[in-house]
């Protein structure tokens, strides 16, 4: 999890009401292409399932209104292309914090890989025109046995021994036409398709764009012994999720310069953040989690099939 903290100027964003919200569009977004009637019947279930949720304590919560007020206030006036953007998937972490046999992206999510989630969210939009996987080889075939029933380019890349490193080999397989580079953790597999809309936008306006949401814990800085140097306040701070949009010829530019001083980076934008080239942080939604441990697993599954209620 990366917090990100605003200077004063950016940290103007209005009050805004909690609300509930229907979980059919991360139903809808995830839902693959089905191959067999087993597999139609399993996922009728789970629209039931969400149809019932729109009125449980499990509703998703998020906060509506800008994130930053102002500038992108007309970010709606902006269209991307159709097939313009080259997705850059994420997949190949070795998820040792899960303690399974296998990188948490591939565990099974109500019977699906967790991969295959954000692969098939990212697959029907128009705007996408490829996805490069960054995987190990032996892991290909989850996502080659899909080839035949999408409508955009697959390529694969090796990943690297780092984060960044992985990304960069990813941009070196992507399409040299692509407007823009939208960058995914698979372990997150609960994206949503209207906050990749946005974010694509606000990374198409401004150069560098990424998914976000106020942070709602306390944030203590400390020292090296553990005492508490000072509360950071908590209207600055912002959770970093994914996907982060950055258009193909920045990023370039910022991997020559992270390369070339040996910087070490722990998200994409950081590369453009070390430019001094603005990135904006589009709001994006809570449930948009990143499974990391059993317990992120078990919260994914009941967000995208929650308990029935019980009859009062």
């Amino acid at each position: 999890m990366s917090i990100l903290q605003f200077s004063p100027p950016l940290s103007c964003f209005s009050s805004s009401k909690l609300w509930l919200r229907s979980t059919n569009q991360i139903f809808k977004n995830s839902l693959p292409l089905l191959s067999s009637a087993d597999q139609f019947n399993k996922h009728l279930i789970l629209a039931k399932n969400f149809s019932s949720l729109r009125n449980s304590r499990l509703a998703l919560l998020r906060i509506s209104g800008s994130a930053v007020s102002g500038e992108l206030d007309k970010s709606s006036d902006i269209v991307v292309k159709q097939k313009s953007v080259s997705v850059i998937l994420l997949a190949g972490g070795k998820g040792k914090r899960m303690g399974a046999s296998m990188p948490k992206q591939y565990l099974p999510l109500l019977g699906q890989p967790i991969a295959l989630y954000s692969f098939f969210t990212f697959c029907r939009m128009p705007e996408v025109k490829e996805i490069v996987v960054v995987c190990d080889p032996s892991y290909q075939d989850i996502f080659e046995d899909a080839k035949e029933k999408i409508h955009v380019d697959l390529k694969f890349a090796l990943p690297g021994k780092e984060r960044q490193d992985s990304v960069y080999s990813g941009l070196e397989a992507v399409d040299l036409s692509s407007e823009l580079v939208c960058i995914h953790d698979s372990a997150r597999p609960l994206v949503l398709t209207e906050d990749v809309e946005k974010v694509l936008k606000d990374g198409l306006k401004i150069g560098a764009a990424v998914l976000g949401v106020p942070s709602k814990a306390t944030i203590k800085e400390a020292d090296s012994k553990y005492f508490v140097v000072k509360t950071l306040d908590r209207k600055t701070l912002w959770e970093m999720q994914t996907p982060q949009v950055i258009k193909p010829e920045l990023l370039k530019k910022g991997f020559e310069l992270v390369n070339r001083e040996g910087l070490e980076v722990t998200d994409d934008v950081s590369i453009v953040e070390h430019l001094k080239h603005p990135v904006y942080i589009t709001e994006g939604s809570y449930t948009n989690i990143k499974v990391t441990t059993p317990d992120d697993l078990l919260l994914a599954e009941r967000i995208l099939n929650p308990p029935t209620a019980k009859p009062s």
